[in-house]
């Protein structure tokens, strides 16, 4: 026991050695926090990554944080309205000079559009950028809503199938969708392409940001993108736990819910998991069923598994799944044309005799008495692999990717309450994989690049229906015989349909970016490019009053006929591009572009008109491809360090124009695609953001497109022109030439301002905020061939938003789309048959709500 305090003594003594050993390991990492204005950024959080140990930036938004790691190590910035990010320290002998970005609506600095990380504004490249919590404050959770925040954009959809998505104008046909024919528009999840239009309506589930390429980019991409592309970029798996969790709540029982987890497995693998479910009743109502139509149901899901097994190496493993099941998509007769049929042919005299009346004739008072549900269940998900890993001085990416798109719908496509067309509905599934190999990146001082190979398998298959009902007698009545009213005659006859297309798409591209002398870039690229396409259309008419009748057979025909085709086709090319760019300074980017494009030979899939003779037109059953020839001038600036002005003049000049045509014929299930000889395309683009101070901040741009056939020659009648003769002869087309192109505005803009203040919330540091957004589209065609009638006028809507914003903590909002209540329509079609009525689809009304959002 004597030796008692000998060992008191050692042990405190080693517990005293320990510890000032601990405050000897501590040390201090000092630095500043600012803006990309170099503005401070007072009560900025900066802490060591992956744990609590966290200060706070003073006034001047100078720090110091006492850590006990030795470098390298970690730290992670964040202040509200501005995106977190990491910074490596190496040492601890100089203050560190922290650069946070502003996470705003077109102003995002660092993009990967050129398959490598760059500033936006030096990328020779007209670019939009929208960033994630852009795309949530305004409650913009697809395409359709994307479109309102960059002008140059158009998105079209009378259901998910039939959706359009274009840059300046072009990309898809206007109208109805065929899916022997790929679209322009290049659409990209985290280097993935979604080969199917219908991904363009579903949520957008935990977007880190939006960048739209204008342009051919067929020198970047794995698939040929003649218009331009949609690079979308998804929040990442992280080591860093982080935890998002949101709910909104709106007028017409609008309920949306958000949740996002992510964080390490191990300490080589880390996982992320996202969910969205979205409801909405209907905002239109069915009188004969009672019930509100045109409702949003819609659940998405992604998860992905990220795999680090060097600093140097990133394997992601990504599964995803998105379902809607909406009531939803119906149109609303929005008016009545005298054609040129005969007087008993036309529609008011059609529903006369038939004891019909419209439940309105204002499309806006949103009433319907449609006898056949509007279903519109689409399904779309898959699963990838993506690799990267640093190499030299670049970085070699493997992308490879299974695709899947289910459509089962279900129409009424008279548009009214009469039993026409009593089915009408083409049931799809589609099956794809890709595999893209790139490598890209700064392969010296003067030169970066990159170089890659693509390669896509795709399958559809198509189980059609297009059935008639008890009245379509009536209306496909095509002279003054009694036999038309035979009892039965038509009533369950009609067409079913299998086809499938079968394709693949392989392409070689390269495009490099080099100074040849101080500040001056050339930027030429290639690409090789290889499409096959095989079609199988079969469609058996049948049903209705079975007889042996010659005289009622004729009639029976003369509605549905049996139809059959094998057709395929094969197109090889090689298209370029070349860009000049002069970079004297870092607010000046002059460019100059020349390129061409193609866009893939088209199948027809969906029916043929008759041919003259009878049978078939197969003459129209392989469509050639589109010829682009593109011409660019711009400039990237930056008068001052709060203010980015761009500005671009843009031509092309398009042979062989793919377009829509809508047939007469019922057979000619939702029309078919054709050539126009020519169409040019041309216009310019203005992108202005102004950071006035640290509390305003202004957006604005704006487009003017003219586009226009230069040659078609062989287009469809329009509505009103439907029976038209000659000598007694039926006329099927009219010369269009120097027709505007359907669905582009003439002019279209967005304007917006957000005033923004730090503050105080639950001891957290928040922004309050008040925005405004106007988006401003001119009067526009919605007919293939100019009509008199199905035009658009021009709409503005306007936007709003006001509540706080936390990086950590609770942030609030409530927001207001169509704040006026402006009653408009998206696109005006007619109905199967061409009887003269025709349907409008009607954009959204007032709507508004309340957003929750919890972030950890």
């Amino acid at each position: 026991m004597k030796h008692f305090p000998y060992a008191v003594k050692f042990l405190l003594l080693n517990v005293f050695l320990l510890y000032s050993g601990s405050l000897l390991a501590q040390q201090v990492v000092s630095g500043s926090v600012k803006d990309s204005q170099g503005q401070p950024l007072a009560d900025a959080t900066i802490a060591v990554r992956g744990t609590n140990n966290s200060t706070k930036a003073d006034s001047l938004g100078q720090f110091k944080l006492t850590v006990n790691q030795q470098p390298p190590f970690y730290i992670r910035a964040t202040f509200i309205g501005f995106r977190p990010q990491d910074f490596q320290i190496l040492g601890f002998n100089t203050p560190v000079q922290l650069t946070l970005v502003e996470d705003a609506l077109l102003e995002e600095i660092v993009v990967t559009s050129r398959r490598r990380s760059e500033a936006l504004q030096d990328v020779p490249i007209p670019i939009s950028v929208v960033g994630g919590a852009q795309i949530q404050e305004s409650g913009a959770f697809n395409v359709g809503r994307v479109k309102e925040l960059i002008p140059s954009v158009q998105m079209y959809t009378s259901n998910p199938r039939n959706t359009g998505v274009n840059i300046r104008g072009i990309g898809s046909p206007f109208g109805l969708t065929n899916d022997g024919l790929d679209p322009g528009v290049g659409y990209y999840v985290d280097g993935v392409y979604y080969a199917r239009p219908a991904a363009a309506t579903l949520d957008f589930i935990d977007i880190d940001r939006i960048e739209v390429l204008r342009g051919p980019q067929d020198t970047l991409f794995g698939k040929n993108t003649t218009a331009g592309a949609f690079n979308i970029v998804t929040r990442k798996a992280s080591f860093t736990p982080e935890y998002n969790f949101e709910s909104s709540f709106g007028n017409y029982g609008y309920i949306q819910a958000k949740a996002s987890v992510t964080g390490p497995l191990s300490k080589k693998f880390a996982a992320r998991v996202s969910f969205s479910g979205t409801q909405r009743d209907g905002v239109i109502e069915n009188i004969r069923t009672g019930k509100a139509t045109n409702d949003i149901n819609n659940l998405g899901f992604r998860g992905q598994l990220l795999y680090k097994p060097t600093d140097n190496t990133f394997i992601t493993l990504a599964l995803d799944a998105s379902d809607q099941e909406p009531d939803g998509y119906a149109q609303v007769v929005a008016g009545v044309v005298q054609t040129l049929r005969p007087a008993y042919r036309q529609f008011n005299a059609i529903t006369a005799e038939l004891g019909y009346s419209l439940p309105s004739l204002n499309a806006f008072d949103r009433k319907i008495d449609h006898d056949t549900p509007w279903n519109s269940g689409n399904e779309l998900g898959g699963v990838s692999l993506n690799a990267e890993t640093k190499l030299g001085p670049g970085t070699l990416t493997s992308t490879t990717a299974w695709r899947y798109w289910n459509w089962i719908p279900s129409n009424d496509r008279d548009f009214t309450g009469l039993q026409a067309l009593a089915k009408s509905q083409n049931p799809a599934e589609h099956r794809n994989w890709s595999q893209e190999l790139r490598y890209a990146g700064q392969l010296s001082e003067k030169l970066s690049g990159v170089v890659g190979v693509f390669f896509i398998d795709q399958e559809v298959k198509i189980n059609g229906t297009e059935e008639s009902g008890s009245d379509q007698w009536r209306f496909s009545q095509s002279s003054t015989s009694p036999l038309w009213r035979t009892p039965g005659l038509f009533e369950g006859y009609g067409i079913y349909t299998t086809a499938s297309i079968k394709s693949k798409s392989a392409a070689a591209f390269a495009s490099i970016d080099w100074e040849i002398i101080k500040n001056f870039h050339i930027l030429p690229g290639v690409r090789f490019n290889y499409d096959e396409k095989d079609v199988n259309y079969s469609r058996i008419a049948r049903g209705g009053l079975q007889t042996t009748d010659p005289a009622l057979i004729a009639l029976k025909n003369g509605v549905y006929s049996s139809q059959s085709y094998v057709a395929d086709a094969d197109e090889k090319n090689f298209t370029y591009s070349f860009t000049a760019a002069y970079r004297p300074s870092r607010r000046l980017n002059a460019f100059a572009t020349y390129s061409t494009s193609f866009k893939p030979v088209g199948v027809n899939v969906a029916g043929l008109p008759s041919a003259p003779g009878g049978g078939a037109a197969t003459n129209l059953a392989v469509i050639k491809p589109e010829d682009t020839k593109h011409y660019e001038l711009g400039i990237k600036s930056s008068p001052a360090d709060n203010l980015t002005l761009n500005f671009t003049l843009h031509q092309s000049d398009i042979k062989d124009y793919q377009t829509n045509v809508q047939s007469p014929e019922l057979g000619v299930n939702r029309g078919y695609i054709a050539n126009a000889e020519k169409v040019s395309v041309k216009g310019f683009e203005l992108d202005a953001n102004l950071r006035a101070n640290q509390n305003f901040t202004f957006y604005g741009a704006a487009a003017y497109t003219d586009a226009k056939y230069d040659r078609f020659t062989n287009a469809p009648l329009p509505l009103e022109e439907t029976g038209l003769t000659v000598n007694g002869v039926q006329v099927a087309f009219k010369d269009i030439s120097g027709g505007q192109l359907p669905g582009i505005s003439k002019w279209a803009g967005s304007a917006g301002g957000e005033f923004a203040t730090p503050a105080k919330f639950f001891k957290k540091e928040a922004k309050f905020f008040t925005a405004l957004d106007a988006y401003y589209r001119s009067d526009f065609s919605s007919s293939p061939s100019p009509s008199k009638y199905l035009n658009i006028e021009a709409y503005t809507l306007i936007n709003g938003r006001i509540g706080y914003k936390a990086t950590t903590g609770f942030s609030a909002y409530v927001w207001g789309r169509n704040l006026f209540n402006k009653d408009y329509f998206e696109q005006l079609l007619p109905a199967g048959g061409n009887a003269g009525h025709y349907a409008g689809v009607l954009g959204d009304p007032r709507t508004f709500g309340l957003t929750l959002r919890y972030s950890l």
